[in-house]
């Protein structure tokens, strides 16, 4: 059972994220009890808890079972041996677990669960795209909802994006729905020599998009030992300046690697503090940007899904959806796999 102790070890060390330490055991103490009533109800339901990288600390470090990016935790998701799952992210990360454990009840317990990226396109948007574009294969990031992976042929990750559009059996591709990890595919696709004619739909993490290379200019003036490390979401002239670019799991591997000099990781806040709290020693720079809507789950709201979840808490998707957006992730792990 966790104890005010434990949880006060684990948040004391973050300094990007939102843990004042002038009032930090009290701040543990108030949040102890649902901490405790949470594990209990978990145990009572058989559910488990997926917790986003990007999410508040106190749900990362007390109730949490798994954390990770979307991709892990999905798969999380469909190994687990229990029948409930609260997911504390965004809904499109809780679409994707239940397409991949279509017999586990999924619930998502943030007050705001959108996300700009996912929410650009539609799955009407892609089948008027493919009426006018029928030579082009359609490949969407996993940042989308279940209607635009049912209209599409494949789907990729942010570690695997570049791989999987190389070795895509067509020379026409039609990249949904974000417009600056699209041009990084372009601009990737060239530096490999892979000559493949690509279209982007205009959407856009609003998080990733408002780094600006700047600021990346500014800190290695400041300091000699910096390493930058980006995600592929923001935008190219940010990507020339970095020194590693990878997904979520693939920055906190990055880091993990490396303790010496000072790092500036462009992407949200929660990952930072997610490696101060398990990585300590590791000195940040610079400036990072949260998700307000990774930010709308709280341990209140996971206690309420436990305790009196209402229709709209559930991840629901039609049967035909479903199958279709299966069929697409499943299309990436071939080729991936191939």
């Amino acid at each position: 059972m966790m104890t005010v102790d434990s949880l006060y070890e684990k948040l004391k060390m973050i300094q990007f994220g939102e843990m004042p330490e002038d009032n930090l055991r009290s701040i543990c103490e108030h949040y102890l009890p649902k901490v405790n009533e949470i594990e209990e109800l978990k145990k009572q339901t058989n559910t488990i808890i997926l917790a986003h990288s990007y999410v508040k600390s106190n749900i990362i470090y007390s109730v949490s079972d798994y954390v990770g990016d979307s991709y892990e935790l999905s798969k999380n998701a469909r190994d687990a041996k229990e029948k409930r799952i609260v997911f504390a992210a965004v809904r499109f990360m809780g679409e994707t677990a239940k397409i991949l454990s279509p017999d586990k009840d999924v619930l998502i317990p943030g007050t705001d669960p959108a996300c700009s990226l996912a929410d650009s396109i539609t799955g009407e948007d892609v089948r008027q795209l493919k009426q006018k574009f029928p030579d082009y294969a359609f490949l969407c990031y996993i940042n989308t909802n279940a209607d635009v992976k049912a209209e599409c042929d494949a789907c990729v990750t942010s570690s695997n994006v570049y791989n999987i559009v190389e070795k895509y059996p067509s020379d026409k591709i039609y990249f949904v729905p974000d417009r600056l990890m699209g041009q990084n595919v372009i601009d990737e696709m060239q530096k490999r020599g892979v000559k493949k004619d690509i279209k982007v739909w205009d959407g856009t993490c609003y998080v990733h998009e408002e780094y600006d290379p700047s600021l990346v200019d500014a800190l290695r003036e400041q300091y000699d030992d910096l390493t930058v490390m980006v995600h592929p979401e923001c935008g190219p002239s940010v990507l020339e300046k970095a020194d590693f670019v990878g997904s979520t799991s693939q920055l906190y591997d990055f880091v993990k690697q490396r303790k010496d000099g000072h790092f500036l990781m462009l992407t949200e806040c929660g990952l930072i503090s997610r490696i101060e709290a398990e990585l300590p020693g590791r000195k940040f720079v610079g400036s990072c940007s949260l998700c307000k809507y990774m930010k709308s789950n709280t341990l209140d709201g996971i206690l309420r899904v436990l305790k009196s979840p209402v229709p709209a808490d559930y991840v629901h998707i039609d049967a035909e959806v479903q199958d279709r957006a299966l069929n697409c992730i499943n299309r990436m792990f071939e080729i991936a796999e191939s």
